[in-house]
């Protein structure tokens, strides 16, 4: 490949050509480097770069292979990090005035861990104010007048655009699901506590999640792989094994996966096209799919979300709120006001009903593989005032189950169009052998047909 497009390199392919001496890293970090110049004024997906210091990072570990150190799985890998993940040699300012300037002491857990594997922290990459609604400066590479998405602006469309093979982000809500729909690239959160939030700015112990954008299902599961341990700072996180993501993902499934077709609880703000796309999906993929109804109590799940979510937002940025709510923007100050008033009976009640759904859901998993569902209403919306509703993924992320999205379709003003597979707790590596069967079976029908979805 000639040099100057090695930044259209999967992950996977990349670090095997630097395993093999094919490439060095300082090229591949050289090559991505090239792209956001070319690309970046356009998307506008960075907040924090330094490209001497990313080429010195790419230059070291070039050195230490050379000198027959073992490289790492991800050995000379160049990846983005959302603005809210610490960085000890890089600012880390969580889209707020309010944090301008401010330089961790020491990398986040997760940092470390892709340090620790042989990454090149390339730089930070824009979130939305303190990754909540309003919006940064971010585009959509696929038209620069409709939104990325968010709260992991940046993260989706720098790797959309090329920028970087892999990137960082975060979920509270529908953080990576949806900006990696609008972008189309895949997005995948995995089940709450698997991964350390050690390190990340802290909006809610119950739904915040770590989340893993790439172009292939693969670099999915090459990143996460590394990402998933005990951390003391976090401590909804224990001690497990390294999950084999990529030997499972790669495997044929036993038996073909039966999927639940589910609408939701918010299938009403789903678009006409959305649906239409959804039900040209199901017809295709015959009897491995059957729509599934939920029960009543899942139409609840919306506002036990906004409960538990404002009210731990109060308590976390509590600070942020004595010393700076004026400069904050109208959408947070509104969420953090109403934390504040969130009655200990009222959250106390939606904490509990989570584990009440789960139960719920496990029984649905006795006989499905997967749920089948929306990633986001529709396309990205036009303007970038806002960065579309999240409602499709709060479900999902209420109850901590891992979650994919696959962007398999397309809208008909050219924009992406996503599939969101939901899995049961701590069946993160099957979700992902589900996905790329999934995959297969919808590129596979393109090619005898000859059509798009």
């Amino acid at each position: 490949m000639d040099a100057s497009q090695l930044y259209w390199l999967s992950a996977t392919d990349a670090a095997r050509a630097l395993r093999d001496g094919a490439i060095s890293s300082e090229q591949l970090v050289e090559a991505c480097l090239a792209r956001i110049r070319e690309i970046e004024p356009r998307v506008q997906a960075w907040q924090h770069l330094d490209p001497a210091h990313a080429l010195a990072q790419a230059r070291a570990l070039d050195e230490r292979h050379r000198h027959g150190e073992a490289p790492g799985p991800l050995h000379g890998i160049p990846i983005g990090i959302k603005d809210i993940i610490d960085t000890a040699d890089m600012p880390t300012e969580d889209g707020t005035v309010l944090h301008a300037g401010r330089t961790p002491e020491r990398d986040a857990a997760v940092v470390a861990l892709l340090r620790a594997a042989g990454a090149v922290i390339l730089g930070k990459t824009v979130t939305t104010e303190c990754a909540t609604y309003t919006p940064g400066k971010t585009r959509n590479p696929h038209n620069p007048e409709h939104t990325p998405g968010g709260s992991s602006s940046g993260s989706a469309a720098a790797v959309a655009a090329g920028m970087v093979p892999v990137a960082l982000g975060s979920q509270t809500n529908g953080s990576v699901i949806r900006p990696a729909a609008f972008c189309g690239v895949y997005g995948f959160k995995p089940t709450h506590g698997l991964v350390p939030r050690t390190g990340i700015l802290k909006l809610s112990r119950t739904l915040d999640h770590v989340g893993v954008f790439a172009r292939t299902i693969e670099d999915i599961a090459l990143v996460a792989e590394q990402l998933v341990g005990r951390d003391e700072g976090d401590p909804d996180t224990q001690p497990r094994a390294r999950p084999p993501y990529r030997e499972v993902a790669a495997q044929e499934p036993p038996l073909p996966p039966l999927l639940a077709f589910v609408k939701g609880p918010v299938w009403e703000r789903a678009e006409e096209e959305t649906k239409q796309a959804f039900a040209e999906l199901v017809a295709e993929l015959g009897d491995r799919v059957v729509e599934v109804a939920l029960p009543e109590t899942a139409q609840r799940a919306l506002d036990w979300h906004r409960t538990i979510m404002e009210a731990e937002m109060g308590a976390n940025l509590d600070l942020e709120w004595e010393k700076g709510r004026d400069r904050l923007s109208e959408s947070l100050r509104s969420q953090l006001a109403r934390g504040r008033e969130v009655r200990a009976l009222d959250y106390q009640k939606a904490l509990a009903r989570v584990p009440l759904l789960n139960e719920g859901f496990a029984e649905l998993f006795a006989n499905y593989d997967a749920i089948l569902t929306p990633a986001a209403a529709g396309t990205a919306p036009k303007g970038l005032g806002a960065t579309g509703d999240p409602a499709f993924c709060t479900l999902w992320t209420l109850c901590g189950m891992p979650a994919v999205s696959l962007p398999l379709m397309q809208g008909e003003n050219g924009l992406p169009l996503g599939v969101q597979l939901v899995g049961p707790r701590h069946g993160d590596a099957r979700l992902l052998r589900t996905a790329s069967w999934l995959v297969g079976q919808v590129e596979g029908n393109r090619e005898s047909t000859g059509g798009t979805a």
